[in-house]
Formats: structure tokens, C-alpha cells, sequence
């Protein structure tokens, strides 16, 4: 073998190695992603079929198409204001977190005062705490002055989980900010609202849309405690389908339905505020 041809081999055999690595990644990235969409699939397939193809044959994709299911949701009282009470209340936890958090993360980050790190980790470890400790504390305090089954009631308990985390996320993004940019502003005669609204809040709006869509997400998916608090008026989805076996046994077509339809506010979401998740986990605080 002349050394043209022993070099030449040697040049081909890394670039074949890289082929085939590349390769392997792409197999192991689809089939990790087949696993991951697979339940959304086998969900979105049981939501277009009938309760009689769902139970006695196992088909791959709806062999009779129908609506049927997504009909139901939408035109009984009884499902389509699931959705609207837990879109209520979780856009009031939102915004009563971020209109909380906001303030308090701003005296975390810029001033030190007594017991402002005990204090930090306690609003911390009330994010530790499971729901189900205080669903009976919540149920009596607001059944004793009239607050249960009401929207507010169930978003003034999300705050005691949701709080405490806008704050640790927002008070990463204000220290990142110099304390320079504050000085400046009240030597230009900026009051602190004006000052905290115009320039301050544009600077951490990414930590602002990761704070919000963690608060949103949270309080979306959260049950134990917006089953408890509520009854009838203010009943969320994600309590009325764990209730949805009836005398004909459960309605599997009309539960994988509503299943599609709670996925999509939390899309919505996502799609809205990905950039802002992207700079979020790219400053190292998510």
C-alpha cells in the first residue's frame, strides 16, 4: 500500500466515525421523541373515537372520525365552564403573584436588612410545603368567611406556592441588574414608580414572562387545592374530569377530549412567552 493510500484511509476512517455518531444521535433524538408525543398522540386518537372503538378494538388512528366528544365539551355548561373558572382563577394568581413577587424581589436584591435571608428561605420552603397540608387550614378559613367555591379563593391560595417562587426567579434577574441604573434615575428626577415601570421592569421582562409562565403553569395544572375550595361555582376542569363515571361507566371519548382541550392554554402559553424561557434558563436562573 503506497503512503497516498495509507493516508487517505486514515483521513476516511474519522469522517466515517463521525457519520455514523451523527447517526446513532439521530435514531437515540427520535426515538426519545416518538416516546415523548406517543401519550399526546394515543390522547388526541381516543378523543376522535367512539366509546365502542376505544373499548373493544386496539386501532392506531380513528376508524370512524367524530367530533362528537369535542361537541360535547363545548356546548354543555357543565364542561366548557371548567375551563373558563380555572382560566379565571389562574390569570388572577398570575397577576396577583407577579404584582407581590415584583416588589418583594426588588428588596431582596437591593437592600440588606435583618433577617432578609432566613426571611428568603422561608418564602422558600412554603414552595416545599405539599398542597395537601393546607387544604384543610384554606377550607375552614374560607368556608368561615365566605370565600368558598369563589375564584378568588382558590388564586389567593395558589400565592402561597406561587409567591414565594416569582420572588426567587425575579431576584436573580434584579441582580443582575447594577445598582448604578437606580442612582441614575433618581439623579434624573425619576420617582420610583415611574422609575420601576419605564426603565426598571423593561430590563427584567424576561424574568417577568419566566416568573409568569411558572405561576400560570402551576397554578394550571395544580388540583388538590382548587377541588377542595371549590364546589359548583367555581369548579375547574381538572376537578369535574376526575368526576366523569356516570351509569354508563366512564366516557372515555369525552375525557380524552377534554384532555386535548386543557393542553392547549398551556401551548398557548409556552408559544407566547418561549423566548423569554429561552433567556431565562440561558441566565442560569431556571
Amino acid at each position: 500500500m503506497s503512503d497516498a493510500t495509507a493516508t487517505n484511509t486514515l483521513a476516511i476512517a474519522p469522517a466515517k466515525k463521525k457519520r455514523i455518531a451523527i447517526k446513532g444521535s439521530v435514531l437515540v433524538m427520535a426515538c426519545y421523541l416518538i416516546f415523548l408525543m406517543l401519550p399526546i398522540y394515543w390522547l388526541l386518537n381516543m378523543s376522535l373515537k367512539t366509546n365502542t372503538e376505544i373499548l373493544n378494538s386496539f386501532t392506531l388512528w380513528p376508524r370512524d372520525l367524530t367530533f362528537a366528544n369535542y361537541a360535547t365539551i363545548l356546548s354543555d355548561p357543565a364542561w366548557y365552564m371548567g375551563y373558563v373558572n380555572s382560566l379565571t382563577y389562574v390569570v388572577m394568581n398570575t397577576v396577583i403573584s407577579l404584582a407581590v413577587a415584583l416588589p418583594a424581589a426588588y428588596a431582596f436584591s437591593r437592600y440588606s436588612f435583618l433577617g432578609d435571608k432566613h426571611l428568603f428561605f422561608w418564602l422558600l420552603t412554603n414552595r416545599m410545603a405539599p398542597p395537601a397540608v393546607f387544604a384543610l387550614p384554606f377550607f375552614q378559613l374560607y368556608s368561615s368567611v365566605g370565600l368558598f367555591d369563589t375564584h378568588i379563593a382558590v388564586a389567593l391560595a395558589h400565592c402561597l406556592f406561587n409567591v414565594p417562587l416569582a420572588v426567587w426567579i425575579l431576584e436573580g434577574f434584579m441582580r443582575g441588574v447594577p445598582k448604578e441604573i437606580d442612582e441614575t434615575a433618581y439623579i434624573d428626577g425619576y420617582s420610583f414608580g415611574r422609575f420601576f415601570v419605564k426603565i426598571f421592569m423593561p430590563l427584567i421582562s424576561s424574568g417577568i414572562g419566566v416568573a409568569a409562565f411558572f405561576c400560570f403553569m402551576f397554578s394550571w395544572v395544580e388540583l388538590l387545592l382548587s377541588r377542595t375550595l371549590t364546589t359548583v361555582d367555581a369548579k375547574p376542569i381538572a376537578a369535574i374530569m376526575t368526576r366523569t363515571q356516570g351509569a354508563a361507566g366512564i366516557d372515555w371519548g369525552v375525557l380524552a377530549a377534554a384532555g386535548v382541550l386543557t393542553l392547549v392554554p398551556g401551548a398557548l402559553v409556552i408559544y407566547f412567552v418561549r423566548n423569554y424561557i429561552a433567556k431565562g434558563f440561558a441566565l442560569g436562573r431556571v
